[in-house]
């Protein structure tokens, strides 16, 4: 029984096929008509009374068109819905094209019916462009497309996505980014999707790593974008995802800038050990995980090896990722060749690269060492590269490149990247050795003029800056020391000889070391500068004896100062050096009338101490004239605006330091600079015991016990065996050859300093007593129960002091 009149259809506003919009009809399970609406009849002309109750394919399709509706009906069968574009006879019996949606639907009664709904073409065509991009993105398009819902679990994904995963799309329907990906992979897309499906901020060209669960150690570099879905009234839907596999493109601007970066990072010296670690800092870990620089033996030395060269050769350079492969790769200065039927020693042989992307091992390198070989393969190394260093038709040595964390074996590509990181290298390295010699030269005498390093002092806190002129210049006669002495005390020291060049280094370095020695005598500032003065004189005649065309010693300059962190005084002196600059805790200056006093050299001209105290946390500033002439200033400009400079406030010395460089020093300085900040401290009371004792015969008994129950207040009981026998014997010393008074001090901080001063200026002397002397053995009792000892001389008085380290107690030797 057919109905005569349309039943009433409901569709949503936003179908682009919604009722009230487009034709619609209803067919029954047997395909006949058993709805037509009004639009249908003005899109096509036929009336319900002459459908309605007849098969579609007897009103509606035309001769030879059976095929397509057969596809069409089979298509939405399989997919219980389908949409698209069918040719049909309107009532004047023309064929026309007409926009297709057809949806199941189920009625209250069970029974199936089939909703279409309708537009001319004409009328469509931006939904069919809308639908057919639609459809190409899941099943044409390149570019993976998923989309996910609420959950973040997997609603439908393309085809590229199904093949990116190694799944049937199907599959995929239901899983999570975790289903197929490696956790910490996994976790950070999830992160992402997560932030866009809750802030709605689209997620656009993410680049990021993620290997796949099924093959793990293929390393791939996926962009993502990622955008939220949400209806018209605002309802969260889900995110759509759009991954593209960019891993050839990443890696081939990855490689573009590694070749920028290794321009820019390798050759930065005329140094042959230094442009071999740049480049193996630059290649490891962004190419290999780790890498070796060989030079044949020649070549450190500035000489140009043989064309046939097999070795041996030089470790230059070595640098890996794991810490272990020390254990595998030779240290960097060993002398050695690379066994035969070894990759190394082919490279050199045929003077070409070499690719082993999978080591299974090496035969030459498991007959000459297995052990090595071993060891190699168990920490993962699987694949190997070397590469020759050839610059201007001689080869140098070679680079070797090993992997062993990262999964992926070498390839073409990578060989292409070394060869360029090592042809450049290799230029830099020739142009290296040419200077070799003479750059050594220069380096030994500039390690000479300044401290390898500042020690660390309880007295002070210190920083510095050396700033040589420039290369071209050579090296320069400026130097600085931080000088430890006894009791805690520092020697803080800047220097200048005027010049550039062999003859300033070579006197510079002279000098440095002479007052290191004359600190060491623990003399006054002014009676140093007096003797260094006497050494300077001296080394101008023995130089001007031995060559007349060698130039005097001009202009030589030096402050020397003396901190004790005890008494917080600071004596110094200078010769023709510019005066410190000395800041209190709270950044003002203090003004310092210290003598400026003639430059080292001239001879018979006095030199004057002055000697200041010091609140704790005082700044004392000691420079070249080089930093306060910088940008054309005089000598009162440039410590106006260094004192201003150093008023800070900074949060370190460092920031001191590097805030009087950028403020003093925008280009780079006609003359060498050095600048050495230190920051004065004080011991704590509590740390100092001090007493004076009458010289007389119980002084040492009464020594003992005070020194004996002072070291139980500090919990060193351990050395109070030791510490009892030294001083009994440096204050039976003092009674017996001094007379007056005797001062006792303890002082505690990283060692135990004992000291003991008297009003005598007679030196001490350690002797061998014979056996039948009843006396003799004091100081070399002394001597042999303490770390250090010595003496030193101040105004009307000596002082004998002895240190033992406190990081390992003493055992009591019972003697």
């Amino acid at each position: 029984m057919h109905n005569t009149s349309p039943k009433t259809l409901s569709e949503s506003p936003e179908d682009p096929f919604s009722i009230h919009q487009s034709a619609s009809a209803v067919l029954d399970r047997r395909g006949r008509i058993v709805a037509w609406s009004e639009q249908a009849t003005t899109l096509l002309g036929h009336r319900p009374d002459e459908v309605l109750g007849r098969p579609v394919r007897e009103v509606l399709v035309e001769s030879g068109d059976e095929a397509l509706i057969a596809e069409a009906t089979t298509a939405c069968l399989r997919e219980r819905g389908w949409f698209g574009l069918l040719p049909v006879r309107n009532r004047a019996g023309d064929r026309v094209y007409v926009g297709f949606r057809a949806r199941r639907v189920q009625r209250v009664d069970s029974t199936v019916e089939w909703l279409l709904v309708g537009a001319l073409a004409e009328d469509i065509t931006q939904w069919e462009i809308d639908r057919s991009v639609l459809d190409g993105f899941f099943r044409r398009s390149p570019v993976g497309v998923a989309v996910l819902g609420p959950d973040l679990r997997i609603l439908r994904v393309n085809r590229a996505i199904a093949r990116f995963g190694g799944l049937s799309a199907e599959a995929y329907r239901g899983l999570r980014t975790s289903d197929f990906l490696l956790g910490p992979d996994s976790e950070l897309i999830e992160r992402r999707l997560r932030g866009v499906l809750e802030t709605g901020q689209p997620l656009i060209f993410a680049e990021q790593t993620c290997r796949l669960l099924r093959d793990s150690q293929k390393e791939l570099i996926v962009s993502v974008s990622a955008f939220r879905m949400q209806d018209p009234s605002g309802r969260v839907l889900g995110v759509t995802e759009i991954v593209e596999d960019v891993t050839d493109r990443h890696r081939a601007r990855q490689r573009l800038q590694l070749i920028n970066e290794a321009g820019a990072r390798i050759g930065s010296t005329l140094d042959v050990a230094r442009t071999a670690r740049e480049l193996a800092e630059a290649a490891v870990p962004a190419l290999a995980d780790a890498l070796s620089v060989d030079l044949l033996e020649p070549v450190p030395r500035g000489e140009e090896p043989a064309p046939d060269a097999m070795g041996p050769l030089r470790r230059m350079a070595a640098h890996s990722i794991q810490p272990e492969a020390r254990q595998v790769m030779y240290p960097v200065g060993h002398l050695f060749s690379f066994p035969e039927d070894t990759a190394p020693s082919r490279c050199l042989a045929e003077r070409r690269p070499v690719l082993e992307p999978l080591l299974e091992g090496n035969r030459g390198w498991f007959t000459a060492e297995p052990e090595r070989t071993a060891k190699a393969l168990a920490m993962g190394v699987h694949s190997l590269m070397v590469v020759p260093l050839a610059a201007r038709g001689t080869v140098l040595g070679l680079v070797c490149l090993w992997r062993s964390q990262r999964p992926e074996p070498f390839e073409e590509d990578d060989l292409t990247l070394a060869e360029e990181f090592a042809a450049r290298a290799a230029v830099c390295i020739d142009n290296a050795r040419r200077y070799t010699q003479q750059h050594n030269a220069a380096e030994a005498l500039q390690r000479s003029l300044l401290p390898s390093e500042v020690p660390e002092h309880p007295a002070v806190e210190t920083a510095h800056r050396y700033l040589p002129a420039h290369a071209s210049a050579g090296v320069g006669g400026d130097w600085f020391d931080v000088i430890p002495l006894s009791g805690l005390r520092v020697a803080l020291v800047v220097g200048d000889v005027v010049g550039h060049g062999m003859h300033a280094s070579a006197t510079m370095g002279r000098l440095r070391a002479a007052v290191h020695t004359l600190a060491h005598l623990d003399l006054a500032p002014d009676e140093v500068l007096a003797r260094l003065d006497d050494l300077v004189d001296h080394l101008d005649t023995e130089q001007r004896a031995a060559d007349r065309s060698t130039p005097r010693i001009v202009g030589a300059t030096c402050l020397y100062a003396v901190y004790d962190p005890v008494s917080r005084h600071c004596a110094m002196a200078r010769a023709g050096h510019p005066p410190p600059t000395v800041l209190g805790p709270d950044g003002g200056t203090r003004p310092i009338d210290l003598p400026a006093g003639p430059p080292l050299g001239l001879g018979g001209l006095p030199f004057e101490t002055a000697e200041i105290e010091l609140a704790e946390g005082s700044l004392i500033a000691l420079y070249s004239d080089g930093l306060l002439l910088a940008d054309h200033r005089d000598i009162d400009q440039g410590l106006a605006q260094l004192r201003s400079v150093l008023a800070g406030p900074f949060h370190s010395l460092e920031d001191t330091c590097k805030a009087v460089e950028d403020s003093m020093l925008p280009d780079r300085a006609a003359d060498d600079v050095t600048l050495l900040l230190a920051r004065t401290r004080v011991l704590a009371a509590q740390n100092v015991a001090t007493w004076k004792l009458s010289a007389e015969p119980t002084a040492a008994g009464r020594a003992r016990t005070l020194v004996r129950d002072r070291l139980a207040e500090w919990g060193l009981e351990e050395f109070a065996f030791t510490t009892e026998l030294i001083v009994s014997e440096l204050i039976t010393n003092a009674y017996r050859y001094a007379g007056g008074p005797v001062q006792l001090r303890l002082i505690r901080d990283g060692h135990l300093i004992c000291e003991v001063s008297d009003t005598s200026s007679t030196s001490p002397h350690l002797r061998q007593a014979r056996g039948t002397d009843e006396g003799g053995r004091g100081l070399f009792l002394v001597a042999q129960l303490s770390e250090r000892w010595g003496t030193r001389y101040g105004r009307n008085r000596k002082t004998i002091w002895a240190e033992q380290s406190l990081t390992a107690p003493q055992e009591d030797s019972g003697a």
